[in-house]
């Protein structure tokens, strides 16, 4: 078989695609023939040599990828037959249990979901991820229909499941984007306004569109300058969610801010998912049943796997929208 290997860290072009041996799985495991494999910012961070979450530091060489679909081909002891040829995908966990870049990787058997004949395996692998992260963040929201909401990067794959979730409530929704490209996308996907935040006047434009309605929910996942003035933007009461900062610092919130408007700030990534009663397996099988329902539709760019390295330079280069996935 192939996949991709990191043999030192650095720019992108240190994932190698080449021959690996055939992984045979142990007990309470199943092998998976891989058809897609997902793609996360953080695989670049980790394939850069950053620091990700406690005990996710990798040791070389490496094959990434946490996320994959496919069809079980092998099983080891004490797994249930029944899974033998099924469909299905899965979440391979925190390093050193990676390996989904690869035409095929071992999964333990309590992380495999079955895949109904209608659902596509590359939108199985965008919501296993994106998709049950993005729960979790709507699990803290609490959306209502009389909320006016706000989606930062809503073009990107848990920006683009936040704006439809919102809209499944009907709630009015503000996609934040950057380019017209991106801004064409989030209005596609139901947003009542659809605003490029790389322009200087952002904030005045989604103020004069919403004529005169103040924001009650911010979905903050980019910080720095813009995050506050996304926080300026927040009506009386409102809710900030924090859910990330792609400009490299989060957005600075004071007990001033949070008393003049009376805003309540949750931070909705991080310990709160992972130790959420019952783990993540519920908000999988939520954003699964989601996905299968026809509720949410994850947005995806596919690459070949054999490709994985343009697809890291794409991610991190932010030319790509939604969910990135690499195909067999």
């Amino acid at each position: 078989m192939h996949a991709i290997r990191l043999h030192a860290f650095g720019p992108p072009e240190n994932l190698v695609y080449e021959p690996l041996a055939l992984p045979e799985p142990g007990p309470d495991e199943a092998r998976i023939a891989v058809s897609a494999a997902g793609v996360h910012l953080l695989d670049a961070k980790l394939r850069a040599g950053d620091d990700g979450p406690p005990g996710s530091r990798l040791e070389l060489p490496h094959t990434p990828g946490r996320e994959v679909a496919g069809v079980v081909d092998a099983i080891g002891a004490g797994v249930d037959g029944g899974w033998l040829g099924s469909r299905v995908v899965a979440h391979l966990g925190v390093a050193p249990r990676h390996g989904g870049y690869a035409e095929r990787t071992i999964a333990p058997a309590a992380a495999l979901h079955r895949l109904p004949g209608h659902v596509a395996d590359d939108a199985a692998v965008a919501m296993i991820g994106t998709g049950r992260t993005t729960m979790g963040i709507l699990e803290v929201a609490e959306l209502r229909g009389t909320d006016v909401v706000i989606v930062t990067a809503a073009a990107g794959g848990i920006g683009s499941l936040l704006v439809q979730a919102a809209r499944n409530v009907d709630a009015c929704v503000v996609g934040l984007a950057g380019g017209e490209e991106k801004v064409a996308r989030v209005q596609a996907l139901g947003a009542d306004v659809a605003v490029d935040y790389t322009r200087p006047d952002w904030a005045r434009r989604v103020h004069d569109a919403l004529g005169g309605y103040e924001p009650t929910v911010a979905f903050d996942s980019v910080g720095g300058t813009l995050g506050r003035e996304l926080l300026g933007l927040l009506g009386l009461g409102g809710r900030l969610i924090l859910i990330g900062w792609s400009s490299g610092s989060p957005t600075e919130i004071t007990t001033d801010d949070l008393y003049a408007g009376g805003l309540t700030v949750s931070a909705a990534l991080g310990p709160r998912i992972m130790r959420r009663p019952g783990g993540v397996r519920g908000l999988e099988e939520a954003a699964l049943g989601a996905l299968e329902r026809g509720e949410l539709t994850p947005a995806i760019d596919r690459f070949p796997l054999a490709e994985a390295a343009a697809a890291h330079a794409a991610l991190e280069g932010r030319r790509t929208t939604g969910k990135v996935v690499l195909v067999t």
